[in-house]
């Protein structure tokens, strides 16, 4: 009996091949082909099939999944948020994820060479992903940095943010810190060292750029050797995770106050469902977590056999990523729930302190339970004294405390730590905290890094002259020169720029052209003929509608909010850092942060268009050449 990847061999010569040199108008012809041919016969494979879905999975479960869908949980909705979450999950994330895997599968190529197969009007799309995941890269492993100087720190005692510092004359704590928190003094002057705006950009600290350079050395050892070093290294970075995860649940249940975040997680607020920004955030999040369009998964997917069941893979990365989001978010809301418990009684019991030392009340008589009570007497009784007092009693919440939504590094860096320092033998649970995150983020440098390498290594201009080790040494040596802006005093301000603006749009409009370019370019009927060729499986109804009709429409969707939430917007601002005040502040950004956010948003969108044009005015002026006019 023939098997599916020789039967999918007799195709690939009839699709191109010397002995058929015809060829659809637009698409990749027989000299080109065989180049492709080439590329394919000594590519590199995966040592196991487990290898492959490791690091699907390491590559989009990242950090994402641990301070994003839980910010999101909380803004839309709590429990209700799962809802149009998992909906889109499966009709837009694990259809597109799919996609993917099975275009870098059939094509055997990285993002470039996979869509110029399909037509050379369409490099430009590989282009467009290499030059976002260069972006993503840059900035990326940046979180890895200030990750390990924070698990470099974790092993005092004290923990260093767990207190404030004396000021200079030492006689009393810093002024700065008093007025933030040790937390918040930790992570904007010790770490960061942050200047009050962009504009004043201060030096590198050399802290933070020695964990840097320490962070690119890691991902550089991890891709050395290619997919036989990642394929090894995944194993690690794929489990650890879940290894920390579960600890910290089990830590997290035993907590004071955590079952007060769990309910808070899980009790719906249905009126959200009718909010479109509970959708779109959550297509959004689908999104980007999965890694789509950045051409990831597409190189990981070239190094399958042809035989490969990826439409298996796409499932079980799609069920897993969306699975640990939920589990990561129960853990993070019971860690939650102990911060915003501990915080309201310490607010109660500061109002508690206040009040029976302001009216000389006996110790013991004013509890949590009559405090409300008492303050109704108190303040009928002696109502002058009372108004003295009465700035001074804060207003506490237990509810605002839960209310309280943060995303990104103020998540990991500030509002954990908060927690963190509050538990027993804090080391231990800073260290296993940041060597999570560690994991999780070198799983998606590693997504992130071969998605550059391998169209680089697939480039005989390049190959032939350069080994596979020089060239990811070049890649990791520029990122990192680069990456030194993100370590200077305004170093977080353009961290939030790459962050916000480098890869949002960009990215939408790749995968919507990879939509199309399968859909209606290369033609749904022959990818699908394609892929029963080589897995010897039929891609039913499911497949199609999704990837021809449903999936662009909500890409198109999330575009035309995207660009209409930046013009109606107007003027882009920023949170800088007030130590006077100890908070951010809202500014405007200067002319040239703008400039430069309009550059990132162009460098990878204006590929598609520009090779898309110079191709055409290539073959025309080839075809000029050929048949010169009499």
């Amino acid at each position: 009996m023939e098997s599916p990847s020789a039967r999918v061999d007799e195709e690939l010569q009839s699709w191109g091949g010397p002995e058929n040199p015809g060829q659809l108008p637009g698409r990749l012809g027989s000299s080109e082909y065989d180049q492709s041919r080439v590329v394919e016969k000594g590519r590199p494979k995966w040592g196991k099939p487990l290898q492959f879905l490791l690091v699907c999975v390491s590559y989009a479960v990242g950090l994402g999944n641990v301070w994003r869908f839980p910010y999101l949980c909380q803004m839309y909705g709590g429990g209700s948020f799962l809802v149009p979450y998992i909906i889109l999950f499966i009709v837009e994330g694990m259809p597109l994820l799919y996609l993917e895997l099975a275009v870098g599968q059939r094509m055997r190529q990285g993002s470039i060479g996979a869509w110029r197969t399909i037509s050379p009007y369409l490099s430009g799309v590989g282009i467009a992903s290499l030059v976002v995941s260069f972006l993503v890269s840059v900035y990326y492993n940046v979180i890895n940095t200030w990750t390990t100087w924070y698990l470099f720190h974790s092993f005092q005692d004290p923990l260093p943010w767990s207190v404030c510092p004396l000021n200079g004359n030492r006689t009393g704590y810093d002024e700065e810190c008093e007025r933030a928190s040790s937390t918040q003094y930790f992570w904007y002057r010790k770490t960061l060292n942050i200047s009050p705006s962009i504009q004043e950009n201060g030096g590198v600290q050399w802290g933070p750029a020695l964990c840097l350079t320490l962070a690119w050395l890691m991902v550089y050892l991890c891709i050395l050797r290619g997919t036989e070093s990642t394929g090894k290294v995944v194993y690690f970075t794929s489990s650890m995770p879940y290894f920390v995860l579960i600890i910290y649940l089990i830590q997290g249940l035993t907590l004071h106050g955590a079952t007060n975040g769990l309910i808070y997680m899980f009790t719906p607020k249905m009126e959200q469902l009718i909010n479109p920004k509970t959708w779109i955030n959550a297509a959004t999040q689908i999104f980007f977590s999965l890694g789509l369009g950045c051409g990831g998964l597409i190189a990981f997917a070239s190094y399958n056999e042809p035989s490969t069941n990826c439409q298996k893979h796409a499932v079980i990365v799609s069920i897993v990523t969306s699975t640990t989001a939920i589990f990561a978010s129960i853990v993070t809301f019971s860690i939650y729930g102990f911060k915003a418990t501990f915080n309201y009684e310490n607010c109660l019991n500061r109002v508690i302190l206040l009040l029976t030392n302001s009216f000389d009340l006996e110790d013991g008589f004013l509890t949590v339970n009559n405090l409300e009570e008492v303050k109704d007497y108190l303040a009928s009784t002696y109502p002058s004294k009372y108004n003295d007092v009465f700035p001074h009693i804060r207003n506490c919440s237990l509810e605002s405390e839960l209310n309280t939504a943060v995303q990104g590094t103020g998540l990991a860096f500030i509002v954990f730590t908060e927690a963190i320092k509050n538990m027993y033998v804090p080391q231990l649970w800073s260290v296993l905290y940041f060597f999570m995150l560690l994991t999780m983020g070198m799983g998606s440098m590693l997504g992130n890094t071969v998605a550059i390498l391998t169209p680089l290594t697939d480039s005989k201009a390049i190959s032939s002259y350069l080994p596979r080790e020089a060239i990811s040494g070049l890649v990791c040596l520029i990122n990192c020169a680069i990456g030194m802006v993100f370590t200077m005093e305004s170093g977080n301000y353009w961290f939030d720029i790459f962050n916000d603006y480098a890869a949002t749009l960009s990215l939408l409009l790749i995968v919507l052209m990879e939509t199309i370019a399968v859909c209606y370019v290369y033609g749904l009927k022959r990818f699908g003929s394609d892929l029963e060729a080589m897995t010897g499986r039929t891609l039913n109804w499911y497949w199609k509608s999704m990837w021809a009709f449903v999936s662009p429409l909500l890409i198109i969707g999330l575009f035309i909010f995207y660009l209409s939430d930046y013009i109606i917007t107007g003027t882009l601002q920023y949170q800088a850092w007030d130590a006077t005040q100890g908070h951010v502040v809202t500014k405007d950004y200067p002319t040239y942060a703008l400039a430069v956010i309009g550059l990132l948003v162009a460098s990878s969108t204006i590929c598609i268009p520009l090779v898309a044009l110079g191709t055409f005015f290539m073959c025309h002026f080839k075809s000029r050449a050929n048949f010169p006019m009499a």
